[in-house]
């Protein structure tokens, strides 16, 4: 501890790798490049989903504040080994500049077109790339990766991988109870007709 507290008494504005937590010297200083928030504590976590059904496929926590187009061809992996499958289709933001057109068998689609220059079923999938931002939103509030409780890295990314199976678990829940209200209330539409027919019966004239 006292060691920490000499590099942090001791640093400067402009040096690499400072320190920022007594208690969790792995936490970086990212740059987030939005004007009400310019910078996060923490460590980067890259999350690769489905673009047809929102399921997450991939999720890891990355330390030493890498260039995000650098853990692109890593997460593809990731997502590979998880899924059993390679995604043809990877469709990234503006952040994931200077990849190659493909990637280990995979086309990288960057955001950087417009909509007059693509087919409308090119649009469509070009469309789906922003459906990772609430996903990742409530991965942060509902699933609790806004803020690790574990210690260390591995702490960091055991935290990444247990928000996303929450997630996914929470989604596939609901698959299952929506799935039992319909099949309830079948069941109670069916015996509702039967007691109208018998109903109607009654006073049918003779």
């Amino acid at each position: 501890m006292l060691e920490r507290a000499k590099q942090i008494f001791g640093q400067k504005r402009n040096d690499s790798n400072k320190l920022y937590s007594m208690q969790a010297p792995e936490v970086e200083c990212i740059a987030k490049g939005k004007a009400h928030k310019k910078y996060e504590f923490g460590c980067k976590v890259s999350l690769v989903s489905t673009s047809k059904d929102s399921w997450i496929i991939g999720v890891q926590a990355i330390h030493g504040n890498p260039y995000d187009g650098h853990t692109l061809k890593e997460s593809l992996d990731q997502a590979q080994a998880l899924a059993g499958w390679r995604p043809q289709h990877a469709y990234c933001d503006k952040g994931y500049k200077g990849n190659p057109a493909v990637l280990s068998n995979t086309e990288i689609h960057l955001t950087n077109k417009k909509k007059k220059s693509m087919k409308a079923s090119e649009w469509k999938w070009y469309r789906r790339r922003s459906g990772i931002e609430p996903i990742i939103g409530h991965a942060k509030q509902d699933h609790r990766m806004d803020r690790n409780y574990l210690k260390g890295e591995d702490g960091d990314k055991i935290n990444a991988i247990l928000a996303g199976c929450g997630f996914n678990i929470r989604k596939l829940l609901r698959a299952i109870l929506l799935w039992l209200f319909k099949e309830r209330f079948k069941g109670i539409n069916t015996d509702l007709m039967t007691l109208i027919e018998r109903f109607s019966r009654q006073f049918q004239p003779a």
